[in-house]
């Protein structure tokens, strides 16, 4: 569905660039869920952005290629590539930002906002309200939701219409960021279970971006680890949660709470490095407890683990493995 190579961008501070997306490789398979993890800053939402061909000063693609896999009006199959794919929103990709409660215009009504967004839909508007209305009924919003204002809704009816939005015309690709931030778990809850039924019944891909690894567990097919403005692991989500290949995905997943464990969780250690001046090596290691001098002066490939999962760590590279011995307490030089 949707095709990353070798992906850099950066935003322009005037005096110096930050790099938020760096050397990205990956794909979005047909009727998929693929979830993008990691912590707050690095560099997940700028990643969506890409993939939406949402590029705007500040922020510029410096080399890779992204292809959205989609279909002419005829039917046939074609590719879009970034300045090509701004023109398919809403039919051939979507997306729901982050943020529900200030995306949505608070001077217009649901329906308003519905009729800017699928305008150039052929229907009178009493056919296009009639055609609104239904699809809000499957997604279990009342009709009067129409009529309303963004501040007459709560936080979930509002993250409910932004997806409701998002599907209407049933894009073969929707992006998610952080849909289910700032929400009670009960309302999460209802927010992931409806994103799985539109898109079982529209067969589409969905690409949900969440710093909660519970909710890629959840609703997951296959799921990508960001670290730093790199894409450091990917694979099928439950290959990944019983066997995380880098040592900054196994701290993630060892941090979660789980039924009946009373031990004592730890969170990752130290910060992540600044995007403006980027250690030359493993961007990791200053946090990893396997690090070594090679580690921190070379930046690691990416090593195929098992079949479909891919992880960028020296401690699997049988190349890198030649300069690093493992001891007893660990590894060292």
């Amino acid at each position: 569905m949707l095709e990353l190579s070798n992906v850099s961008a950066r935003y322009d501070l005037l005096s110096d660039y930050v790099y938020a997306v760096n050397k990205v490789d990956f794909c979005v398979e047909d009727d998929e869920i693929f979830g993008i993890a990691g912590e707050s800053g690095c560099g997940k939402s700028t990643l969506l952005k890409v993939m939406y061909d949402l590029i705007e000063y500040p922020l510029e693609i410096t080399e890779g290629e992204v292809i959205l896999h989609g279909r002419n009006e005829d039917g046939t199959k074609t590719r879009y590539g970034i300045g090509e794919i701004k023109e398919q929103r809403w039919k051939e990709i979507s997306y729901v930002p982050q943020g529900a409660m200030h995306v949505l215009n608070p001077v217009k009504r649901i329906e308003d906002q519905f009729f800017d967004a699928i305008k150039d839909r052929r229907v009178s508007k009493k056919e296009l309200r009639k055609e609104v209305v239904a699809y809000l009924k499957e997604l279990e919003l009342a009709p009067e939701v129409m009529k309303a204002f963004p501040h007459q809704l709560s936080g979930g009816m509002k993250q409910r219409v932004l997806i409701a939005l998002a599907t209407f015309m049933t894009p073969g690709l929707v992006l998610a960021d952080e849909p289910t931030t700032a929400l009670d778990v009960v309302v999460q809850r209802s927010i992931l279970t409806m994103l799985t039924r539109v898109q079982k019944k529209n067969k589409n891909s969905i690409v949900i971006v969440s710093h909660d690894m519970g909710v890629h567990y959840q609703i997951t097919k296959r799921m990508g680890i960001m670290y730093a403005g790199e894409m450091i692991e990917t694979g099928p989500t439950e290959r990944i949660f019983e066997n995380p290949a880098h040592p900054y995905t196994q701290m993630l997943i060892g941090a979660l709470p789980k039924i009946g464990d009373l031990s004592q969780k730890e969170g990752i250690p130290g910060t992540p490095p600044g995007l403006k001046n980027p250690p030359s090596g493993c961007r990791f290691a200053a946090r990893c407890t396997y690090a070594t001098d090679y580690c921190r002066s070379e930046a690691p490939q990416k090593v195929e683990v098992d079949k479909n999962h891919f992880a960028s760590c020296h401690l699997l590279d049988e190349t890198s493995n030649k300069h690093m011995t493992k001891t007893g307490g660990g590894i060292s030089d």
